[in-house]
């Protein structure tokens, strides 16, 4: 008898340590992006802002009784590499996942993360088609899409630059690519004259071929496609080779302290499409006195979206209570979250709403935001 009662004891002992450990497990999440490489000035200053948030989540106890556990990837924004970072993270059993940062890398990975049903919110992934299918029902981003950037640069070209001919480069990838014909497809349909469309090798030291067009067509504006190294480069060989009152205008991915610091000078004056300044935002302030206070220097780019998605993918999971990626994608849907880009929610295919839009200049060697601005609905 008392050994029969020992053994039960024993069991009961053994079922309630086992349970203890099971609710102990942490809650992984993934956060894939450019961690090396060229393109590490986007993809750190996000790692950084998952790492900041579930911290703040870990302090308060974590999530249903489960600390949060960033596990970091590094796929270079290379869709090659992202494949492969997709397939670890879900070995690595994480719940859902952060990122990716670059457009293509976030394409080559989500068909991955849909047959295993995985959420992921994107800080910075732009590509329209990203959200516009409906192919991909647990992806979610919080900035806006290249649709909406080419609504704002077209405009914007259109009524304060009153272009006439315009020229197109882009490095032919899905992000580049994408806003430069978008911004085509507006202008034309409003008369403007494409003079040429060209894409251009990102790894290509020399785009002498491509500067002489422009010097030759003249044109009034050149909407460049891409990433910063490649548009310091060639903005670099454009003031070399004295091509003059040429206005340049990209996308986000030109908003980077790095692409003044690789153009210098020469960066003067170009015009770039970001999301709002929302500095005078209590949660912006808090956000960045946090990255400062742990790693001791200002954040990059995409810091405050990064921080965004982080926050709204942790509260999605605290307001489930649950890590079943249907009632994740169900309460970010259905929740308002206060972010340090503001007020933000998610649409039926994954679009943000309340994420602002503005166009900003290279002025004296700083991005100044001008009154050319818009608000996602």
């Amino acid at each position: 008898m008392k050994k029969g009662t020992a053994l039960l004891a024993s069991l009961a002992l053994a079922a309630l340590v086992a349970g203890n450990a099971l609710a102990a497990e942490p809650i992984k999440i993934g956060v894939p992006g450019a961690h090396s490489g060229d393109l590490a000035s986007y993809g750190l200053p996000s790692l950084n802002a998952a790492k900041i948030v579930a911290a703040e989540y870990n302090a308060k106890g974590g999530i249903m009784g489960r600390q949060i556990e960033i596990v970091a990837m590094d796929d270079q924004c290379k869709p090659e590499l992202a494949s492969n970072v997709a397939t670890k993270l879900l070995s690595d059993k994480v719940v859902a996942v952060m990122g990716h940062i670059c457009s293509g890398a976030t394409k080559a990975s989500l068909p991955i993360y849909n047959e295993a049903k995985i959420v992921s919110v994107s800080p910075s992934a732009t590509t329209p088609g990203l959200t516009k299918s409906g192919e991909n029902p647990y992806f979610f981003r919080t900035i806006a899409n290249d649709d909406d950037q080419a609504t704002l640069t077209a405009n914007f070209a259109l009524n304060s630059l009153k272009v006439k001919r315009v020229a197109y480069i882009h490095d032919n990838g899905e992000y580049g690519k994408g806003f430069v014909e978008n911004n085509r497809l507006q202008l034309e349909k409003a008369g403007v004259k494409t003079v040429f469309s060209e894409a251009i090798n990102p790894d290509a030291v020399d785009f002498s071929a491509v500067v002489r067009k422009l010097r030759r067509e003249k044109p009034d504006a050149v909407f460049f496609g891409g990433y910063q190294p490649t548009a310091s480069k060639l903005v670099q060989q454009m003031k070399r080779d004295r091509v003059k009152d040429i206005a340049v205008i990209g996308p986000d991915g030109l908003k980077d302290e790095a692409f003044i610091k690789m153009a210098g000078a020469d960066a003067e004056g170009v015009y770039t499409s970001y999301p709002s300044d929302t500095s005078n935002l209590p949660a912006y302030t808090k956000a960045v006195e946090a990255h400062v206070k742990t790693f001791g220097t200002q954040p990059g780019s995409f810091f405050p979206n990064a921080f965004a998605a982080t926050q709204a993918l942790l509260n999605a999971i605290d307001k489930a209570q649950s890590t079943d990626s249907a009632k994740i994608a169900a309460a970010l849907r259905k929740e308002v979250v206060e972010t340090p880009v503001g007020s933000i929610s998610f649409g039926a295919k994954g679009d943000a709403a309340g994420v602002g839009l503005s166009i900003y200049q290279i002025r004296n060697g700083k991005y100044v935001e001008t009154d050319y601005k818009m608000t996602l609905k």
